[in-house]
């Protein structure tokens, strides 16, 4: 058994010993070892770009077929897949290993009622006969605690919220009851309270058994799930061991940093008041239904607002009021001086803020040029933003796809920067961001705040992202502020309950 297997543990539901992953003469994973035995939750943790996922797709058959796979030990319920042919493959995963993606929604099939979702593998494996399969689904959703499972079976993905998806997802993974369930970064997309209950559900599933593999790039939510802990980078093991000692003492520099990023931080507000920007009164917004209710708050001049809840609160049409994109139905935005200041806004995924034709510097000379730069100073302004957001300049000539995901946001927030902005209107700006990444432009916005006196308004569902850059907070459910005033105020001492069950979810207990 690999050395990084469970000590003292007889039976392993999957082990894995020296895999290795090479795709068109690039090693991608090297030396990869761990294993996971029934019952228990291994954490497989790094950032984007790590090998994670190839590691996860090695051990699903789920490799390209010019992918070069060799290891000395890939075992599935004592079955060895190192050479399996896709006929076998198939008869194994769902009945022995199963997988719950990320996007829950791509995984399910638009046209497809949940129940024949669930369904699929009790067909697919014949472990259940065909009179016994309705009531097998509903005994799969109760488990998954699904709310109102009968109503749910009927509904297809898009009717369903996107913490009912993932539970959809995971009912269906368990349908044929395997050995070994791979979750791969879960609750990534998830608000704080949902990805607590999802959490919280693996780790039942785990209690009652099954042997699951937690991919990861986010340690508060390892901290919540694992056993124990292997950290991979640049496709490597470079730590390992039990989860609350290594999370309490890492060895590895890189275990530290993925620790310390994670790691909520309390940001220290300007001392002082500081005079309203912005006054909102009785705003009030609806579509097909009120999405927007009464919404009352001061925005002030080089501060940050905070304004968290879960998806569907209205935070965002709150932020396109702000914005001027969208008009409120009742209520008023007044500001200060009367008329509305440069304001711009930092979307959440950076790739809509580019045309994905053109390089990163012309997508800058644009923006130059529509704030009234002359076309002789364009080039040179472009290049100084990009070393403002801490780019190498030379990445003008770059296209946005051929950036990681941190540049491309860097790359966002120097596009708005180009218009010399008073206001930054920022709609979950990190969200889609490994922990590392996400201190990081985290820090950069605060930095570009006291060098350039901005005002902020952030949107998140992340209270830990909040908590880091807020002064003041608002705090919505259901369309309406729950509860606001000062960052520290709110977050030391919280009178709603739906602010206390936000905080409970983002401080996970060791």
């Amino acid at each position: 058994m690999s050395a990084v297997a469970a000590a003292g543990d007889a039976r392993t539901a999957l082990e894995v010993d020296g895999l290795r992953i090479r795709i068109d003469g690039r090693v991608l994973v090297d030396d990869v070892s761990f294993a996971v035995a029934p019952g228990e939750c291994v954490a497989l943790v790094g950032e984007s770009g790590a090998g994670k996922s190839l590691t996860v797709r090695a051990l699903l058959g789920l490799l390209p077929e010019h992918a070069e796979v060799s290891a000395g030990t890939l075992e599935v319920d004592g079955v060895d897949a190192r050479r399996l042919p896709e006929r076998e493959w198939r008869t194994l995963r769902g009945a022995r290993i199963a997988l719950v993606s990320q996007d829950a929604l791509v995984s399910l099939d638009p046209l497809r009622r949940i129940g024949a979702e669930v369904a699929e593998p009790l067909e697919i494996h014949g472990t259940v006969p065909r009179a016994a399969r309705d009531a097998r689904v509903r005994e799969l959703l109760v488990d998954v605690a699904m709310p109102d499972p009968e109503r749910r079976a009927r509904q297809r993905p898009h009717e369903l919220s996107g913490g009912l998806r993932q539970r959809a997802l995971i009912a269906s993974a368990l349908a044929a009851d395997p050995v070994v369930l791979i979750a791969d970064e879960p609750t990534t997309a998830l608000d704080a309270t949902v990805q607590a209950r999802v959490l919280a559900l693996l780790r039942r599933i785990a209690d009652d058994g099954t042997a699951v593999v937690f991919v990861s790039h986010d340690m508060a939510a390892v901290r919540r799930i694992a056993d124990r802990v292997v950290v991979v980078r640049d496709g490597r093991v470079v730590e390992h061991g039990p989860a609350a000692a290594l999370l309490a003492a890492p060895r590895d520099a890189y275990t530290r940093e993925l620790v310390l990023a994670s790691a909520p931080v309390r940001r220290t507000p300007p001392a002082g008041d500081a005079p309203a920007l912005a006054t909102v009164t009785g705003v009030g917004k609806s579509f097909d239904r009120p999405v927007l209710r009464d919404a009352s708050f001061v925005l002030r001049g080089g501060r940050t607002l905070g304004v968290v809840g879960e998806s569907g609160s209205g935070k965002t049409t709150l932020a396109r009021i702000l914005l001027g994109v969208e008009r409120a139905d009742t209520g008023s935005v007044i500001w200060a001086d009367g008329a509305r200041p440069r304001i711009q806004l930092v979307h959440q995924n950076p790739r809509g803020a580019f045309d994905p034709r053109w390089t990163i510097g012309r997508s800058l000379r644009e923006a130059l040029a529509a704030g009234g730069v002359p076309r002789g100073l364009r080039a040179s302004r472009a290049a100084a933003l990009l070393g403002e957001v801490g780019l190498d300049p030379a990445l003008v000539d770059r296209r946005p796809a051929a950036l990681s995901g941190g540049q491309r946001q860097r790359a966002a927030i120097a596009r708005a920067l180009a218009a010399d902005p008073e206001v930054l209107v920022l709609d979950e700006p990190v969200s889609a961001l490994d922990a590392t990444l996400r201190a990081r432009i985290l820090a950069l916005l605060d930095r570009l705040q006291r060098d350039r006196g901005l005002t902020m308004l952030l949107v998140s569902h992340d209270l830990g992202v909040i908590a880091s850059v807020a002064d003041d907070l608002v705090v919505m459910q259901d369309g309406a502020i729950v509860e606001q005033g000062p960052a520290a105020q709110v977050l030391e001492t919280p009178q709603h309950p739906f602010t206390r069950e936000l905080l409970a979810a983002s401080n996970p207990v060791v």
